[in-house]
């Protein structure tokens, strides 16, 4: 079903299943992630930029090595991170602005699975106002709001101050398991360092200059998908045995 317009009257009743998951729609090797939510992003995911499909440059965070395997899934399905990235934790919502522009409106769809009528946590309190589940999604669809107006000017930025390389790795999970990531960019970490005054004073002022540090502190997570291929091959091995 397409999404409508969130009100309290059609919707008074339905409740949100906080927990995410497989089967919600989260089994996805990589998902796009915007600046504000960077600094929570990066101590979680590596976070690389990658061509969308009209060829500009999107950050996404890589959740898994091979394709709709998201590695951070446990074999019940639910997240086994400390953080979901906003896109997955928005659905089934949207916001979008008014016709005139002049405010933000809340869409949802009421056919999906993480809506229910009879379990999870109220949108709505009994008299009609916002219901903590329902104040913690706002809060979730403003930063994704906020931070898709940053996208480009945030790409112009890092390629105006000369940041960006291509990101070309293979990595390796076992004797017989690799894996190689490719047509992607990343922070050059030595010309970050390397800014002199003027350059960096230009990227704080555009507000971009923490942006650029999580992105490179962000690779150090590039390990964890290792690891966590690894550690599955390991159990599928034991259980077999």
């Amino acid at each position: 079903m397409s999404k409508v317009l969130l009100n309290n009257v059609d919707h008074h009743d339905l409740r949100l299943i906080a927990r995410g998951g497989r089967a919600f729609g989260d089994a996805v090797n990589q998902v796009l992630v915007y600046p504000t939510e960077f600094e929570a992003a990066a101590r979680e995911f590596p976070i690389l930029l990658r061509p969308d499909a009209e060829g500009r440059l999107r950050p996404v965070a890589v959740l898994g090595l091979e394709r709709d395997d998201n590695l951070f899934l446990g074999p019940d399905g639910s997240w086994q991170s400390a953080y979901v990235p906003a896109v997955l934790d928005a659905r089934p919502f949207a916001i979008a602005a008014t016709e005139d522009g002049a405010d933000l409106q809340i869409l949802v769809d009421p056919d999906h699975p993480r809506l229910s009528r009879e379990q999870g946590a109220p949108l709505f309190r009994e008299h009609g106002g916002h219901a903590p589940a329902l104040e913690a999604m706002l809060g979730t669809l403003r930063a994704i709001y906020v931070g898709n107006t940053l996208l480009d000017p945030m790409v112009e930025a890092l390629t105006a101050a000369g940041l960006l390389r291509p990101f070309d790795i293979q990595l390796r999970a076992g004797p017989d398991r690799a894996y190689a990531i490719s047509d992607a960019q990343t922070i050059d970490r030595e010309r970050l360092a390397a800014l002199d005054g003027p350059a960096l004073e230009a990227l704080h002022r555009a507000g971009f200059l923490h942006s650029a540090f999580m992105l490179a502190a962000s690779l150090g997570n590039m390990q964890r998908l290792v690891d966590r291929v690894a550690a599955r091959l390991a159990g599928a091995e034991g259980a077999a045995a």
